[in-house]
């Protein structure tokens, strides 16, 4: 299951400096505007224990953890849905990913240029979310100009409804009221999916901090961030990107003492890719045995012959059982021959609902 999150903000706000910490490659994060001019992709791996426990239970002869795509996209500026800076070329690339990641500057450094001259994160927030919701309008208004004549001629119900649903974007964009936090039934939805627009995607604020305010936990730009975000309903990840970047070079024992001598007990990058999998709806589940530990990636709410499908397509085709026992209770027991001494092992069917967490053996024939 291929999921992305894009990496946005103003130029200079930390992102590609963010962004060489997650995936450990040292891209260019120079200190001027547009430095990033291809979006630049890099696969993160989501830490988790669980999967260590089962790789040193069943010593397999390959590990496979869950994994899911960050992208870097140039900086926007004020603007940017008419074209200026590098504009629409990067709105396009936002279109494409599952989830936004916004970057946002909370700390004063007169050694790093701010493209609109001071450090003020709800300004900078403004400035993104009007341009995203200019581009998402121009979008809506271009459908509205061609559907419109002929649901009003045709009197088709399809166009009709993709009508008054546009209506609808158009209402609540031009009130400057991001998609996300309007509601829409599950039958407006399917037609707006065709649209990809770029204020529906999930979204989650980082506050970029000095090393000292990531020590202490937050700042008073940070504080306003935050305050912002509860009006929105979205969550805020708060982390020094710069430090993260070093970090990002230490091997695991250097890590840890490191945050301890800087007084922070988790990694920010940690936090925020589980706060980005967690906004995603994202849950693991596992094969494991001697070949091959394995984690898989899948959406809260799917059903066994689903995620069997993730695996592979005939798996889901031909889908008959799905034996499954939870980590907790291979972790209690310690064993699959006490799990299913314990009766743990479960035979589920067509309609189960998967669990994280869940270690399964699919059964199918095709």
């Amino acid at each position: 299951m291929s999921l992305k999150a894009g990496i946005v903000g103003l130029p200079n706000v930390g992102k590609s400096t963010l962004f060489n910490a997650i995936t450990k490659k040292h891209i260019l994060a120079a200190n001027y505007p547009f430095a990033t001019i291809e979006p630049n992709v890099g696969v993160v791996t989501v830490p988790d224990s669980r999967l260590d426990f089962l790789v040193s239970l069943y010593k397999p002869k390959s590990v496979v953890p869950t994994t899911f795509e960050f992208i870097d996209i140039a900086g926007l500026v004020s603007g940017a849905s008419k074209g200026e800076g590098l504009g629409n070329k990067f709105l396009a690339h936002i279109r494409e990913v599952d989830a936004i990641v916004e970057v946002v500057r909370c700390f004063d450094d007169e050694n790093i240029t701010h493209v609109e001259g001071a450090c003020d994160p709800l300004r900078d927030v403004g400035i993104i979310n009007t341009e995203l919701i200019l581009a998402d309008l121009e979008i809506a208004l271009n459908r509205l100009g061609k559907i419109e004549k002929k649901a009003e001629t045709t009197k088709d119900k399809e166009a009709i409804l993709e009508v008054n649903v546009l209506k609808k974007v158009k209402e609540n964009l031009e009130k400057e009221v991001a998609l996300r936090l309007v509601d829409f039934d599950k039958d407006e939805l399917a037609i707006l999916k065709n649209f990809n627009f770029i204020t529906l995607k999930k979204l989650i604020y980082v506050a970029n901090v000095d090393d000292l305010s990531a020590s202490v936990g937050d700042n008073e730009y940070s504080l306003t961030l935050k305050k912002l975000a509860d009006s929105e309903k979205a969550s805020v990840v708060v982390m020094c990107a710069k430090l993260e970047s070093d970090l990002a070079d230490l091997e695991d024992e250097e890590k840890k003492k490191f945050l301890e001598d800087v007084g922070i007990t988790n990694s920010g990058l940690d936090k925020l890719i589980f706060a980005t999998y967690d906004l995603l709806g994202l849950q693991t589940f596992f094969t494991s045995g001697a070949d091959e530990c394995r984690a898989w990636t899948f959406k809260r709410g799917m059903k066994a012959p689903e995620c069997a499908g993730i695996i592979h397509t005939d798996f889901e085709k031909g889908f008959i059982k799905a034996e499954i026992m939870s980590f907790n209770d291979l972790y209690d027991l310690g064993s699959e021959l006490k799990v299913k001494e314990n009766g743990k092992l479960r035979l589920e069917g067509k309609d189960y609902l998967m669990q994280d967490g869940d270690i399964c053996y699919f059964r199918f024939n095709v």
